[in-house]
């Protein structure tokens, strides 16, 4: 333990700087430093360098430049611990692919650049504006449960499609490896019969904590044996470019800014965007209110508001310094169970979650600069993008469908869904809100009021 350490009494949440909505924490002062959790960040790490081929593809990036963007988010992803939010942070994982087809609808260059930056931009100062206020849960609750319900089962099904479709799918470089790892990825985190030994045995459960790592190390094993990418080792230091990024792919730099009618252009899929980010703030909450009776000790302080504040922040300074498409979302949620649940094991295990949450994220960053990391995962990041996008759909599709609240919302949630999918957010949410009008009328924010609930309340 540090000597600058403040020794945290039992019942108290960890010392911190108050800054306006935010609790400033510094590692070895205000919380302990969690080494386990370092160690498995810089695996981890491998996940996140998935979105390479994607800024490659989508954008025309070459590597090293995008290599630069994932290193810009990854340093973001510390203001999480720093400020006081008790979660790991990630992507908006099921709206990256609303996302590319919303830019792939431009020509690539500046214009498809254009609409990138104009989007994460809007995005960001939304989420700032309603951190602000604490509109939140009211803009949330006002959007019908239908209209819900269909932009996340479209977004499933989006992140399926973008995986499988042709041309240009990312299935068809590396069919073998992505379908075994795909089906090892989905046997370990939902098959009963795994789920049991994860139970009873210790090494079962340690697998089912890696999330959809121990199907990564399979791509590396199994891509080489195949024929369907190399096995590259180098050591060394990464080599991220942030010169070409900051002189050629920003908007301060020869690119210039968006147009107004751009920023205007992107608003319904801002909103699509947020309704995810909505649902992964609720994820955050029940996450938390499921691990707090085991650690008395240690009362978590979760704060949409600041969560809102930080995820605004995030993708209004990354739209500007390094535009991403994966997006800057609040949790990462598969990592933040993990942490959890080591954190619930009492004081000897992880001190605060704080310490937990903020080394994970600090391990991934210090990964992004290690040249043997990077190395021998460039050649299968396509089938590390596959398997997150498959699991996303997987999870995308049955949220969305659970979020409905009758057989009428069910209807409509795929009308909205099959729209967002071929025509983009604008359609998709004028077409939900004609048929939900049209459906139920006066009961347009109520929904249906006639029939039984679609699921059971446990499972609502």
């Amino acid at each position: 333990m540090s000597k600058w350490m403040v020794k945290r009494p039992n019942g108290q949440e960890p010392p911190f700087i108050p800054l306006w909505k935010f609790k400033m924490r510094f590692p070895f002062i205000h919380y302990r430093w969690e080494w386990a959790d370092y160690i498995q960040g810089l695996v981890m790490c491998a996940v996140c360098l998935s979105i390479i081929p994607v800024l490659q593809d989508v954008l025309g990036m070459p590597f090293e430049v995008a290599l630069a963007i994932v290193i810009l988010n990854g340093f973001l992803y510390l203001f999480h611990a720093w400020l006081g939010d008790p979660v790991v942070p990630g992507w908006v994982t099921p709206a990256i692919p609303l996302l590319i087809a919303y830019v792939s609808s431009y020509p690539e260059g500046p214009q498809r650049m254009h609409a990138l930056i104009a989007f994460e931009l809007t995005l960001g100062l939304w989420c700032i504006f309603l951190g602000v206020t604490g509109l939140s849960r009211k803009v949330i609750s006002s959007i019908p449960r239908s209209i819900k319900a269909g932009v996340v089962l479209g977004a499933g099904i989006a992140a399926i499609q973008l995986i499988f479709k042709q041309p240009g799918g990312k299935f068809w470089s590396m069919p073998i490896t992505i379908s075994v790892c795909a089906l090892v990825a989905l046997f370990m985190m939902y098959n009963p019969t795994f789920k049991n030994l994860s139970q009873k045995y210790l090494p079962f459960k340690i697998l089912g904590n890696l999330g959809i790592l121990p199907a990564i190390v399979m791509a590396i094993i199994v891509a080489p044996i195949v024929g369907e990418a190399g096995f590259e080792l180098e050591w060394g230091i990464s080599r991220p470019d942030f010169a070409t990024l900051w002189s050629d792919w920003v908007p301060w730099g020869s690119l210039g800014w968006p147009s107004l009618s751009m920023y205007l252009s992107s608003i319904p899929l801002v909103l699509a965007a947020y309704i995810v980010i909505f649902g992964d703030a609720v994820q955050c909450q029940a996450i938390i209110r499921d691990a707090d009776p085991y650690r008395p000790d240690e009362p978590v302080d979760y704060n949409p508001d600041r969560a809102h504040l930080i995820v605004g922040i995030r993708n209004s300074l990354m739209s500007v310094l390094g535009p991403d498409i994966s997006m800057c979302g609040p949790i990462w949620a598969a990592m933040t169970v993990v942490t959890y649940e080591r954190w619930k094991k009492g004081r000897d295990s992880m001190d605060s979650i704080l310490g937990g949450v903020g080394a994970f994220r600090f391990g991934t960053f210090t990964g992004y600069w290690l040249l043997p990391i990077v190395s021998i995962t460039r050649p299968i990041l396509p089938a590390a993008l596959a398997l997150t996008m498959i699991i996303q759909g997987f999870v995308s599709v049955y949220v969305g469908v659970r979020e409905a609240g009758s057989l009428k919302d069910l209807g409509i949630a795929g009308l909205v869904a099959g729209v967002l999918i071929c025509k983009g957010a604008a359609w998709a949410f004028g077409a939900g809100i004609i048929a939900t009008f049209i459906v139920y009328g006066a009961n347009f924010f109520r929904g249906d009021v006639e029939s039984p609930p679609l699921w059971a309340d446990r499972v609502r």
